[in-house]
C-alpha cells in the first residue's frame, strides 16, 4: 500500500502554534522565532491567538472542551481533538472566531466521547515520535513545524523553505509507528536571512527521504479532509 499525504491550505502562512506557545509563553516563542521562518512579531500574535482561545474554551466549559487542541499560525486556527455533540463542536469555532487575531479556523474536531488519559497518551508519544524523527533529518529544519497527533493522525504546521523539504517532513512522519495519516497545514516560504542558523543533529551519512513510499503503518483509510 502507499502511503498518502493530504496538503491543505499550502499558501497560509505557518508560525508557531498554540498549545506549544501557550506553555513557553511569549518570551519562548521570540527565542524560538528567531530559529524558524517567521517573524518575532508572528510569534507574538500567533501565541496570543492560541492562548485567548484555549483560556476561552476552558472558561466557558472545561469538561466539554478539555480534549480540544489549539493550535494557530500567521492566523490559522487549527483545532483538533474531540468534542462530545455537533453543537460544542460549532461553538468552539466560534470561540476561536470571536479572538482578535484569528484570520481562519481549520476544524479538525471530531464529535467522539472523551478519550481517557490512555489514548491522550498514545497520541503525545507519537508526537514526540515525530519529532525525533524530524529533528534527525538532514533535509527538515524541524525548528520550523509543529506537530499535532489525534487518534494516529498527524497534522504537520510550520513553514518549508521548499516543497521537497515539505515531502520529507510528511515522509518521515508516515514512517513513524502507529501514524495513520498525515494532514499537512504547511506554507512553503523563503528562508528569512536573519533567521539563525541551527545546525541539524543527523548523521551526514543518513541518505535523503525518496520521494515515493511504503505504508509500513497503520491502515489504508479513506483519506481525512479539512473542515
Amino acid at each position: 500500500m502507499t502511503k498518502r499525504f493530504i496538503f491543505l491550505l499550502p499558501l497560509l502562512a505557518i508560525s508557531l502554534t498554540g498549545c506549544v506557545a501557550a506553555a513557553i509563553g511569549a518570551a519562548g516563542a521570540v527565542g524560538v522565532a528567531a530559529v524558524q521562518e517567521r517573524s518575532i512579531g508572528e510569534a507574538f500574535d500567533d501565541t496570543s491567538t492560541a492562548s485567548q482561545i484555549k483560556a476561552r474554551l476552558l472558561s466557558d466549559n472545561a469538561t466539554r472542551f478539555g480534549e480540544v487542541d489549539v493550535d494557530v499560525s500567521s492566523g490559522l486556527v487549527l483545532l483538533s481533538g474531540r468534542v462530545n455533540s455537533p453543537q460544542d463542536r460549532v461553538k468552539a469555532e466560534d470561540v476561536a472566531w470571536s479572538v482578535r487575531g484569528t484570520a481562519d479556523v481549520a476544524n479538525e474536531l471530531r464529535i467522539e466521547q472523551p478519550g481517557g488519559f490512555i489514548a491522550n497518551v498514545a497520541d503525545e508519544i507519537i508526537s514526540a515520535r515525530v519529532r525525533t524523527a524530524l529533528l534527525t533529518s538532514r533535509s527538515v529544519k524541524s525548528y520550523n513545524f509543529n506537530i499535532e497527533t489525534y487518534d494516529g493522525v498527524v497534522y504537520l504546521m510550520g513553514i518549508a523553505r521548499s516543497a521537497e523539504e515539505l515531502q520529507h517532513a510528511a515522509e518521515k512522519a508516515s514512517y513513524v509507528g502507529g501514524v495513520k495519516q498525515v494532514v499537512s497545514y504547511v506554507q512553503i516560504r523563503e528562508p528569512r536571512k536573519d533567521a539563525i542558523n541551527v545546525p541539524s543533529t543527523a548523521s551526514t551519512s543518513q541518505p535523503a527521504a525518496a520521494d515515493t513510499y511504503t505504508q509500513p503503518y497503520g491502515s489504508d483509510d479513506e483519506l481525512l479532509g479539512g473542515s
